[in-house]
């Protein structure tokens, strides 16, 4: 197993990734039972999503964007332990990373769910989510912090509102940037070949997230929702 996934990694320099910053695809239920297919077949179905996802990716990427890498790196945490999933983030020099986990890929039920999730994370980085939500982040904390230090409050009081405010300012606009990425990775995904309302049905088996209170993700509903209405006008 090891071997077939070592095919789709592609090494980063220095052997490293930098921390996940959005995080789009949601955990499995853990009480749920987790059925899963051929590791075989999953392998083959991952490859061949990969290749036809990830030329439409940059593409897109390229048209829509400036000053940005779109030389996307797909890898795979084939790690023991760890818990269906898949993330966006960026490798040296802000080369866009997508990486999944080795059980997303086998629980994943066909390719139009695999390639739903891949266009989402691609379409973070073409959205330029991971600069926009720190972009926030640093708007919160210089406000929040401004705000208690010109009412007189401590250098620790100060910090502790700078990092509440940060904490608001990323996660303000995340629920939104989830949203985005789900409309663009419907695009990229029928550009690609795939069915996303097929593919989107990922998350009616998912923890439902509801509508919380500085939550990063959105209602599956309304999710499943916005990929139909895309559909739709296609």
């Amino acid at each position: 197993m090891r071997a077939i996934f070592l095919v789709l990694l592609l090494t980063l320099t220095g052997g490293c990734v930098a921390p996940p910053v959005i995080v789009a695809t949601p955990r499995a239920p853990a009480a749920a039972p987790q059925v899963t297919r051929d590791p075989s077949r999953a392998a083959q179905d991952f490859v061949r999503v990969v290749e036809t996802v990830m030329p439409v990716a940059r593409t897109a990427c390229r048209e829509r964007t400036r000053g940005v890498r779109c030389d996307y790196v797909v890898v795979v945490d084939d790690r023991p332990g760890l818990p269906p999933n898949a993330f966006q983030t960026l490798g040296p020099g802000g080369q866009p990373v997508v990486g999944f986990t080795l059980p997303l890929i086998l629980l994943a039920r066909n390719v139009d769910e695999l390639a739903f999730i891949l266009s989402h994370e691609a379409a973070h980085h073409i959205e330029g989510h991971i600069a926009r939500g720190q972009a926030s982040a640093r708007t919160g904390a210089f406000v929040a912090g401004a705000l208690v230090a010109a009412g007189g409050g401590s250098p620790v009081a100060v910090r502790q509102a700078q990092d509440a405010g940060a904490f608001y300012g990323a996660r303000r606009y995340a629920q939104g940037f989830e949203l985005e990425a789900d409309a663009l990775g419907a695009l990229l995904a029928l550009r690609a070949g795939y069915d996303p309302v097929r593919g989107v049905m990922f998350f009616q088996d998912a923890p439902d997230p509801g509508n919380q209170f500085l939550g990063t993700h959105p209602p599956n509903a309304q999710r499943i929702q916005t990929v139909r209405q895309v559909v739709q006008g296609y």
